[in-house]
Formats: C-alpha cells, structure tokens, sequence
C-alpha cells in the first residue's frame, strides 16, 4: 500500500470512527432517557434502563450510517483543507479522483463489514432488548411467529390460553387452522379445526367449525372466537425486521413462502440490506463533492449544514420510494434500485470537473 493510500485512510477511518462514537453517545443519551422515563413508576434495578438503552442503540445506530459516513467525510475533507494538505497532494500529481477512488473503496469494504458483521449483531441485540422490555409491558400475553410448520399464535383471553396454528395466512383470512384451548391450569377445555377463519376482527367467525371436547364431536357453522388479535395486529407484529439478522430474514422469507404469506417486506428488507454499501459510497462521493464546491466558505457549520440538507432530502426521498415499494405501488426491486440509480446520475454529473477543483 502506497505512503499515500496509508495517511487518507488513516484520517478518514479516524474520522469515521469518531463520528460513530459521538452518534453513537448521543442515541443512547435518547434512548436512556426514553427507558427512565418507560420505568419510572417500575421497580427495577438502576442500571436496567442502562442495560437496555445499551442494547438497543447499535440498531438506530445503524440507521443512521449514511449520515455517519456523510459527515465523516465531511470531517476528512476539511482536515485536509485546514492542513493545505489538499494542495500537496495536487502539487505531487495526485488527483481529486484518485482521493475519491480511495475512500470509495474503503467505504465499500466497511459497508460489507457493517451489513455483515454489525447489523446481525445489532439485530440480536435488539431481539434480545424485545424480549427483556416484553415482560413489562402488557403484549407479552400473547405472541405470534412463522415457522416451516405455518403461523403460530399464542392468546391469553379471559384466564384462557389459545394456542393456534394455522397453515396459511392471508388478508382477514387463516386456512387450515387447529386451535387447543385451555384453562389457567393449562388443562385442555377444548380443540377446534376450522378450513376458514375471518380474522378481520378481535372475535373470530370460524367456518365450519369442529369442536372436540373429550369424545365428543360438534359442527358450528359459524363459531365466534374472542381474541386479542386481528388481521392488523398479526400483521404489525411481523413488520419489524430489525430483530432478524441477515440469515434469519432468509429463513423468514422461506417460512413466509410455506405459508403463502406476502414477502413484500421481507424482500424489502434484504434488498436494502445489500443496496446500503453502495448508498454508503454514493453519500461519500455526494459528500466530498459539497466540501470541494464549498471549500472557499469558512464556517465548518455552515458546510456542514449544506451537506445535512442535502442527504436529508435524499434520505426521504429514499424512504419514499421504499413505502411505494412496501404498499407494492412499485416493484421493490424498483423501489430500492431508481433513487440509488437518480442519485448515482448526480454525482456523475458533479464528478466531471472534481479534479479542476
């Protein structure tokens, strides 16, 4: 490695690194607050609110890594103005876009490290933070997962526990469901099979219902159900894909397809997560070219506010894009790929004239 290639990637990487940490501070300052405040009137250990707001911050951490690398290269550009290091490099035949090529590449590789590496860790922790926060809320009376068996829901409703599988789920519909139910001893009251269950509402209407009590067997044509579910609630609950790491929203995915389960959010999800490298090298190369284009302005904040309006607008602008895809106004393929392709247009027009600058 080149004696140059080593002092970029040295202050860039140490710029990334400090720009972490402060967000890094910050977010669990927020989250801190937001976990007192949840437990005030709990009692708990002291440093339990601490414990969470730990393991929850990598994963809003995450979520802000574009803005991480923006105003990491931010920091970097104006090291080198500030130290004339810039009109060295010029001076020696070293090119704007060489500088550019460099931090690109490293961004792409750390970008790989983040999705790779960071996120599955973020994503444990957070599923590990759901689990602890659960038990003092009041949701934790009933759960709902998707396995290659079909949609698993456990209810508690009136001392009586649901347990209920069903093989397919759809809208305001489960297919092929058997429902056991017990007592607060956990002792069966009664099994229930229907083909066809509107869950449109809390109470369910169960079609063609077969009861079992011990031997007996009745037909309900239309059995009601009281339930804390409904269509939206089952829904909601799988609609937070940050508690699954990378390999777990594969095996989602799969369970997803079992069960003839919409796989718009999942796909989303992943195509995302393999798209942010290249968000990462687009916000870099966005970012550096706003430093050169205002390297004349002597406020640093000034720089950086322009940078933060900029990246702000596109990250909307993403997440716009991302809510079509979610509701399938668009193809998620189109959704995550036509502002990455709009913005990489942008910065190609910008880079043409960067090393005359």
């Amino acid at each position: 490695m080149k004696t140059y290639t080593r002092f970029i990637l040295r202050i860039y990487i140490t710029a990334l690194i400090n720009i972490f940490l402060i967000f890094f501070s910050l977010i669990f300052i927020l989250n801190l607050l937001t976990e007192l405040e949840f437990f005030k009137d709990l009692k708990v250990s002291s440093f339990y609110p601490l414990y969470l707001s730990l393991i929850n911050t990598p994963m809003f951490v995450f979520e802000m890594f574009p803005f991480i690398f923006l105003i990491s290269t931010q920091v970097f550009f104006n090291n080198l103005f500030s130290n004339n290091e810039m009109n060295i490099f010029k001076y020696s035949g070293l090119r704007n876009s060489k500088i550019f090529s460099i931090i690109s590449t490293a961004t792409f590789i750390l970008g790989l490290f983040i999705i790779l590496i960071f996120y599955n860790f973020s994503s444990n922790l957070k599923y590990l933070y759901f689990g602890l926060k659960s038990v003092y809320t009041t949701d934790n009376q009933y759960l709902a997962v998707i396995t290659k068996n079909g949609l698993w829901i456990k209810d508690i409703n009136d001392d009586k526990t649901l347990m209920i599988n069903a093989a397919g789920f759809s809208q305001n519909e489960l297919q092929d469901a058997y429902i056991s139910e017990f007592n607060k001893n956990y002792e069966i009251i009664r099994n229930i099979k229907s083909n066809k269950i509107d869950i449109s509402k809390k109470k369910w209407v169960l079609e063609n219902a077969e009861i079992y009590i011990e031997n007996n067997r009745i037909v309900e044509n239309n059995l009601l159900l009281q339930t804390n579910y409904n269509y939206q609630i089952i829904q909601n609950l799988f609609s937070n894909m940050t508690s699954l790491s990378v390999f777990e929203l594969i095996e989602l995915r799969n369970n997803y397809k079992r069960l003839s389960y919409s796989l718009t959010e999942v796909d989303l999800q992943l195509i995302k997560l393999i798209s942010f490298p290249i968000f990462f090298i687009l916000m870099v190369i966005f970012s550096g070219i706003i430093m050169m284009n205002t390297k004349n302005l002597r406020s640093k904040n000034l720089k950086i506010t322009i940078g933060l309006f900029f990246s702000v607008i596109i990250y909307y602008i993403n997440n716009f894009f991302y809510v079509l895809g979610n509701t399938e106004k668009i193809n998620i393929l189109s959704a995550v790929t036509l502002p990455l392709l709009f913005f990489a247009l942008i910065n190609l027009i910008l880079l043409r004239n960067v090393n005359d600058k």
